[in-house]
Order: structure tokens, then sequence, then C-alpha cells
């Protein structure tokens, strides 16, 4: 597919950056889709009558972001678009679904363990008493998104791990008669550990995005606290943020 790519030589913005970021809306849009060749360093050079490191510069750059790939004999692919998640109350998977990213779930404890201090304040349950605890590894098109570890109170629906595998636990709590209503969430950053690295096939000490979140239903009862951890190169938070009158 030939896209209709300019650069402006009179912007003030580097000629690479112009490049990179309309290859990255591309992406994003769909007109470049996953798995598709973008094409070799010297034809778009001399497409756009640009040099080719900066060409090369600005397919790095989304190497980088984890846009696109080398691959020896083969050329630079477009590997996925990056999630960007709106702040609203849905769930990771119907986020993946909506961007078109062929969600997959591996569950990898789901069991009844003691509410730990944190887990009962956030249920509002007392400490040590029983809650259920599932850890998931959310991907995309085969490849590692998210690791999510979810508390909820026990007996508040059946947790089936061939369900937890096939779709998402929102889902499965609406189709349970849940009626989620809010949540408390905070977002935030740390370094990988050693299990998390591996887990999410990233450096151990590389960047990571956390969120936290406790959801309610429409009693107010707390349903469920998660504790997500994400590729920051796969995702991101988008906020829409309103002036005060």
């Amino acid at each position: 597919m030939q896209l209709e790519l300019r650069v402006d030589r009179s912007s003030p913005v580097p000629l690479y950056f112009q490049l990179s970021q309309q290859l990255e809306a591309a992406i994003e849009h769909g007109a470049l889709t996953p798995g598709s060749l973008l094409g070799n360093e010297i034809e778009l050079a001399a497409r756009l009558g640009l040099s080719r490191p900066t060409v090369r510069q600005a397919i790095q750059s989304l190497v980088d972001k984890g846009l696109l790939v080398r691959r020896r004999g083969v050329g630079t692919q477009v590997v996925h678009s990056q999630v960007k998640r709106p702040l609203e109350l849905s769930s990771l998977y119907d986020d993946l679904e909506a961007a078109g990213q062929r969600p997959a779930t591996t569950v990898l404890i789901n069991t009844v363990v003691p509410a730990s201090a944190e887990v009962a304040a956030a249920l509002a349950v007392a400490e040590g008493s029983e809650v259920h605890r599932v850890e998931r590894l959310r991907l995309a098109h085969g490849e590692p998104m998210a690791y999510l570890s979810n508390h909820l109170p026990s007996g508040l629906l059946d947790l089936d791990t061939a369900q937890l595998e096939a779709t998402g636990l929102y889902r499965m709590m609406r189709s349970a008669g849940i009626t989620l209503h809010s949540a408390r969430q905070s977002i935030g950053a740390r370094a990988a550990t050693a299990a998390e690295a591996e887990r999410l096939a990233e450096p151990e000490g590389a960047p990571l995005l956390t969120m936290q979140r406790t959801t309610f239903d429409d009693t107010g009862r707390a349903v469920e606290f998660g504790d997500h951890i994400y590729r920051p190169a796969r995702y991101s938070f988008e906020f829409q943020l309103l002036v005060r009158p």
C-alpha cells in the first residue's frame, strides 16, 4: 500500500520526527496493519527526498517504541499499534478488542488466599479472611502486554480458569449479574523486577506502567481490587483535562 507521506522543510520540527509521526499515525489508524512490510530505507528516502540517515532515525524511533521490528531477510515489519486506554471503567480485554489487538490470556494463579492488610482495606473485608486471587498474563498478537493481579471477595462469582482465559473479568462479572458502577484508580511507574521482566519479555529494571484499581458495584460494595503492570511501549493511558469554572 502506497502511503501519503510528506515532510515540511520549512517547519522547525525535525524531518525524522515528521516522518516517524506520520508512520506511527498510519500504524495506529490501521493504514499499516500488523505484519505488513514498510519498504526499505532507500526507497523511502528517494520518495521523500530525504537522506538515508534521516529515514533510518525515523524508523529506529518506531523500533524503539515497539511498533516496528527489523527482520533479517524480510525487512522492516509492523508489529502492532500501542493501545491507548481512556480513563473510564473498562477492562483491558475490552480495550484490546476495540483496538483490534486480538487479546489472549494465560491464567497463572487462580486460588483462595487470606486477605493481606492492603487487600482487606481495599475490599472492606477482615484481614486474614478468604479472598479469591487471580493472576493472569494478557497478550496481544501473541506478545505479552500486561500482568494482571486481582483479588475479589470470596463467593462473589465462579472464577472458572477456562472462562478467565476465554474472556475478560468484567464480562464475567456482568454475566453474573454484577453491575459495575465506579472505581478508584491510581497510575504510576516503576522498574521491573526480575520475575516481572521475565513474564513481560522486558529486561530487568525496564520501566513499567502500574495501575491499582478498586471497583465498586451499584450498591457501593467493593467487588475487585486490581494491581496491574503494563509494558509502556505497548500501552498508555489517555486523560481528558477540563478547566475548572
